[in-house]
């Protein structure tokens, strides 16, 4: 009975730990899924060519605008939306794998075991009928000789 229960601790411990797991503030995204997409700079967007500059002050002043206003606005809205895009993407993905799990693979087994027992059924069929069929054509023509000549 200890062990049973002993058990049970070190069971919902693991299950627990799975879902639970220490996530990193620093390195918010580790298998670089956004690299490409919102890595975007002020240089990125705003350039000002030769011949065409503004004043020092109006381009350090835009520059940091730019760069607050872009930082505050993405935690702001991320602070509004954020937790509930997070519940719909979570129902979303859950609906993925339900389906998934209990609809998709079954069904494709099934498939599998059913197209299993056709290929049988059509081998013999093939083995059956054609092969005796393509053995006798094989050996009418098996005694045809052809030449090739090159006249000139």
């Amino acid at each position: 009975m200890q062990d049973y229960f002993l058990f049970f601790i070190l069971e919902e411990k693991i299950m627990k730990d799975s879902h639970t797991k220490e996530i990193d503030l620093i390195n918010r995204d580790p298998k670089q899924i956004n690299e490409d997409v919102v890595k975007v700079e002020f240089e990125d967007v705003i350039a000002e060519p030769d011949g065409t500059h503004s004043l020092d002050g109006v381009w350090k002043l835009s520059y940091t605008t730019f760069t607050v206003s872009k930082y505050w606005c993405y935690r702001i809205l991320s602070a509004i939306f954020g937790i509930p895009v997070a519940l719909l993407w979570g129902f979303l993905f859950a609906c993925i794998s339900f389906c998934h799990i209990w609809a998709v693979v079954p069904c494709i087994k099934s498939c599998l075991i059913e197209s299993q027992c056709i290929s049988r059924i059509y081998s013999l069929c093939i083995q059956t009928f054609c092969d005796p069929f393509f053995e006798a054509l094989g050996k009418i023509f098996s005694s045809v000789r052809v030449a090739l000549r090159k006249e000139v």
